[in-house]
């Protein structure tokens, strides 16, 4: 949810612990009128995200500094 209601400031990112993410996202919104739309797309794909996807991609590990929800794990 903090991705679809926040996403344009990227709060999801913080709070995954994808520091760099949050930042881009922030910088993406100020300088371009598109920027909520990742947010927006990255809350969607969290949402429809089963819950083993959820815990092998976020709480099983530590999350890279820049991660974007629509990336392909490593």
């Amino acid at each position: 949810m903090l991705a679809i209601v926040l996403g344009f400031l990227g709060i999801h990112h913080f709070y995954l612990g994808s520091i760099g993410s949050g930042v881009i996202c922030i910088v993406l919104n100020c300088t371009l009128v598109g920027g909520s739309i990742i947010g927006l797309v990255e809350g969607i794909m969290l949402l429809i995200m089963s819950d083993e996807e959820f815990d092998a991609r976020y709480n099983a590990r530590a999350p890279k500094t820049v991660e974007f929800i629509f990336m392909k794990p490593s």
